[in-house]
């Protein structure tokens, strides 16, 4: 929702790169990132854009055509569960995925046109949905450009990046925009990548901001060959059946996957001068995917290896519609907002085991209609002058129908439903100063197998609730600072585990910690960013294997210094920290921290030209994106194995060369 200039007080901003200054929203934990600062510094992913958010870090562990894994308030997101992400009104995330609930593929997103990320963090916000327990972000594209440009990046390693686009006026308030983008890499694994990506965007919009529409057409190809995680005992070894073997090795060359993802979409929206705001959008996605992975290698099927097959094959169709209006309530001025949503997939989903590619049995192949709708309503209020409120309510719906093709038994039924109440309070400003308080009800569904399961069905929609205290000022002047301490507590976290083919049992969980997150301009050519977050997250009943939420890391920070304008220079150093964590529930095997620094330089050739030069992991730290505990045997090795870490390293210092030409 968009606060009402009767409404909030209008306060400058001082940093310009952002919306979530004192006084520029409804509630503290949401804000606006402009396209301005998003090219400020490297990102080395698509998914890193998401770094932007303040508190979030982002990892791959498998390939450059995989998910990424996300880390918010003490949670490992795995690849997207409890972080509900959309691409110009599209949904990234997907319900009962062949790999893991909630997985959501930003591989896709080309940064180049990007406009603006709407993030929120927590339950708090009634139009945010499945999966944005922890938070949420609506990530919006260009609809026109300046003009066309053409974008080469080489790096090592086999890197290679071709990005074309180009925007024109068909007719008088009608434009059409294009862009492709190619791109291979190899990366610094013993065994190639081999990964190709194809990826294109069209879209044509009418009309401006106050009334207007845009249809867009997407299509992302993508195929590639992944190096997993690897025991840390034979990275200590140096050695693996009498080779070498260093930590960029694999012991599956066949692991990888494919991918694609084809959409249609549209939206329509019309603001009227009393300040009322109506939106209808709609969307068809078809979805495919096939993941090749082998993690323990050879210890359940000495034979012929223990790599498995996922296949996720499904159509989304989705509708929603949202309606804001300014009114009195009572001598009171406020604004209300009712919103409608509804998505149905048509899944066809698999585990299956195979070698070397090759399917070889079959574990479980199911077919899955998934339907989900969401009505909401929220209104804010302009209590006193230095008091706002926004309560909110949120009604869910879930039906599950499940076709299991190789075992009807697993067949079956179910559904769900939800109420989620909000509220937010917000006083002040004083001394450009104002604090906050947030509570609200979210949720996540389980994979539409576990609610179904005969023998021990699982919810179908598991609720999550939290809240916040904190404040934020601009007392300080150029410095935008915000401090919260939030909690966060999930009813269960029972999930559907793709790799297995079941569910785990998981238990409740708490969760609580603190955000420090400061943007600050001391001279109008430098901009400091500092993000700072501790967190803990335990289970909340006592079992003999401990409390400890595995991979729940519990400090994260970013650190960055970006220089502007200095004639046609540019430049930007920035730190990341990602803090050990819990492996096992008993604490007694933990990650290692890592630390890493990225460097990018930047000149301007023209007005609308550029090179610059990207350097990641600038110290080149032999450091990991990822660590897990589990029990494993490699081919070859003597029993018994007692060694459980499992690591994917960072990649090595990395030179990356772009040159932008606009025309």
């Amino acid at each position: 929702m968009e606060p009402d200039a009767s409404v909030v007080p209008a306060i400058k901003v001082t940093a310009r790169h952002y919306d979530n200054a004192v006084g520029a929203s409804d509630a503290a934990s949401q804000g606006v990132i402009r396209a301005e600062l998003l090219k400020s510094r490297p990102a080395l992913r698509p998914g890193e854009v998401l770094e932007f958010v303040p508190g979030m870090i982002v990892t791959q562990h498998s390939g450059d055509g995989k998910a990424n894994q996300y880390f918010l308030r003490g949670f490992n997101l795995d690849h997207g569960t409890d972080f509900a992400t959309t691409v110009n009104g599209l949904p990234v995330n997907m319900p009962t995925h062949g790999h893991s609930q909630g997985y959501a593929d930003l591989n896709f997103l080309i940064p180049e046109l990007v406009d603006r990320i709407e993030y929120r963090k927590g339950p708090y916000f009634a139009q945010a949905g499945d999966f944005s327990a922890a938070g949420s972000a609506d990530i919006r594209y260009v609809r026109k450009l300046d003009g066309p440009q053409a974008t080469l990046t080489i790096g090592q390693r086999g890197y290679r990046r071709a990005l074309g686009a180009v925007s024109t006026e068909v007719q008088p308030g009608l434009s059409l925009l294009g862009a492709v983008e190619l791109q291979r890499n190899d990366g610094p694994w013993t065994v190639p990548e081999g990964q190709h990506k194809a990826n294109g965007v069209l879209t044509l919009s009418g009309g401006s901001a106050a009334r207007g529409f845009s249809a867009s057409v997407m299509h992302y190809d993508a195929h590639w060959t992944a190096t997993n995680q690897v025991p840390q005992r034979l990275i200590d070894a140096g050695s693996y059946l009498g080779r070498p073997f260093g930590r960029f090795d694999s012991l599956d060359p066949s692991d990888g996957g494919n991918t694609r993802r084809s959409s249609l979409s549209g939206e329509w929206h019309a603001r009227g001068d009393d300040g009322s705001a109506t939106q209808v959008a709609a969307y068809a996605l078809d979805y495919r995917l096939q993941l090749f992975s082998n993690h323990t290698f050879a210890l359940e099927r000495p034979d012929q290896g223990d790599q498995i097959a996922q296949r996720d094959r499904r159509q989304v169709y989705g509708l929603s519609a949202s309606h804001a209006v300014n009114h009195a309530l009572g001598a009171l001025p406020a604004r209300s907002e009712v919103g409608w949503q509804l998505r149905h997939d048509r899944i066809r989903v698999g585990l299956f085991d195979s070698a070397q590619r090759q399917l070889t049995a079959t574990v479980r192949e199911d077919r899955v209609r998934q339907t989900q709708w969401g009505l909401y309503g929220q209104t804010s209020v302009e209590v006193t002058p230095w008091l706002r409120t926004i309560a909110g309510l949120r009604a869910d719906q879930a039906r599950f129908d499940v076709d299991n093709v190789s075992c009807t038994a697993n067949s079956g039924a179910a559904s769900a439903h939800l109420w989620s109440p909000k509220l937010s309070l917000v006083l002040g400003p004083w001394q450009r100063t104002e604090f906050f308080f947030n509570a609200g009800r979210g949720f996540h569904s389980n994979d539409a197998r576990g609610a179904t399961d005969a023998a021990a069905p699982v919810p179908g929609l598991v609720a999550a609730r939290g809240m916040e205290l904190g404040a934020r000022s601009e007392l300080m002047p150029g410095l935008q600072s915000s401090l919260a301490l939030w909690k966060l507590d999930f009813d269960s976290e029972l999930v559907y585990v793709g790799d297995a083919g079941g569910t785990e049992p998981n238990r409740p969980s708490r969760r609580h910690g603190v955000e420090w997150n400061n943007r600050y301009i001391p001279l109008p050519w430098l901009l400091v960013d500092a993000d700072l977050a501790w967190s803990q997250a335990r289970f909340a009943t006592h079992a003999p294997e401990g409390d400890q939420v595995p991979n729940a890391v519990n400090r994260i920070a970013s650190v960055a210094l970006t220089l502007r304008e200095l004639g046609p220079w540019s430049a930007s150093l920035q730190w990341r920290y990602l803090g050990s964590a819990a492996l096992v529930e008993d604490d007694s095997v933990r990650s290692r921290p890592s630390l890493t620094t990225n460097l990018r330089l930047a000149r301007r050739l023209g007005r609308d030209s550029e090179i610059t030069l990207d350097v990641f992991n600038l110290f080149n730290r032999k450091v990991n994106d990822i660590e897990y505990a589990y029990e494993s045997h490699a081919p070859g090795e003597a029993l018994p194995v007692t060694d459980a870490r499992h690591v994917h390293p960072a990649e090595p210092r990395t030179l990356r060369l772009t040159l932008k030409v606009g025309f």
